[in-house]
């Protein structure tokens, strides 16, 4: 065997680990479960690494045909084209896109209360990403942000935002698996940008309906009143509306997960559609804001 025939099938290596890579992404995603929330979740990661690998190889392989005056030849193409292909995931990081969830098949699907007795505005909510910038994360696929007017004054003062310090209510009964306190509240006004803690301080429930999940973050640091292995009624006072954690202004951040937050760590779980028992009945209510003269109005429904 020839030299150029031994090293023939080593050219396409690179092309063939982009390829065997989108294979069983593709495969992940198309199989659901937590499969496919990890592969999501690495997708962005995984095949653009390939794809660079599959690049470089075609750079270096080019510079060489050329300074050997040699014409570029498939190797160089095809390689060089699917790893500009496999790059594209990477894209999900600076222009997401909503995981790929169809709220008619995940089930179960939860049917609650709202966390608060006053007149709630929906800042983010619903099964679209223009009214829900939450859909981009697979345990926060139906997630809602409430508030209390005034909001969206962009003020420094936790004072001056009607949610602050309200009694936030369990949304249906279950047992508390995850009661977390002590988390600082953050200066309003800015996205506090917190990786640590991004939750704040928060409960999990575990519903005695549906046997999953429902979170409840954001809370005022000091306020939380229930502990873990109890069990709360819907209704029952767990906490007071706060501003600690990943936030920008006090709100109840509220979603529901298959997948224990305990045992799963956040974005790595599966996020169920939430509904909520209104005055106007059974709603998914939505969210949204546009912005007039560089202010930002709140647009989302009022729920109560």
């Amino acid at each position: 065997m020839s030299p150029n025939r031994f090293r023939f099938p080593f050219r396409y290596i690179p092309l063939f680990l982009v390829l065997i890579c989108a294979l069983l992404m593709g495969s992940l995603l198309l199989s659901g479960g937590m499969r496919k929330v990890y592969a999501w979740n690495f997708l962005p990661l995984i095949l653009p690494a390939c794809g660079a690998i599959s690049l470089v190889f075609a750079l270096v392989r080019l510079v060489v045909r050329l300074i050997q005056h040699k014409r570029i030849d498939r190797v160089v193409v095809t390689s060089g084209l699917v790893g500009l292909l496999g790059l594209l995931p990477a894209l999900q990081m600076v222009f997401p896109l909503p995981y790929p969830a169809s709220i008619s098949q995940m089930r179960p699907e939860a049917i609650v209360r709202l966390p608060a007795d006053v007149p709630l505005k929906v800042l983010w909510g619903g099964d679209t990403q223009p009214v829900n910038y939450h859909v981009i994360a697979p345990d926060q696929r139906w997630a809602y942000d409430f508030g209390v007017a005034p909001y969206l004054s962009g003020s420094s003062s936790l004072d001056d935002y009607g949610c602050y310090g309200i009694q936030v209510l369990a949304p249906a009964s279950g047992v508390v698996t995850v009661a977390h306190d002590g988390e600082p509240d953050a200066i309003p006004g800015n996205v506090s940008n917190n990786i640590q803690a991004p939750e704040g301080n928060h409960v999990v429930i575990r519903m005695d309906a549906t046997g999953t999940y429902l979170a409840i973050a954001h809370l005022k640091p000091g306020s939380v009143l229930v502990s873990v292995g109890q069990h709360v009624e819907e209704g029952q006072p767990i906490g007071q509306c706060g501003n600690s954690g990943n936030t920008s202004e006090p709100h109840i951040h509220i979603h529901h997960q298959r997948q224990d937050p305990a045992v799963y760590p956040i974005n790595f779980a599966e996020g169920l559609p939430l509904y909520f028992k209104t005055q106007d009945g059974v709603r998914m209510p939505n969210g949204g804001f546009k912005v007039v003269d560089g202010t930002p109005e709140a647009t989302g429904d009022t729920v109560k």
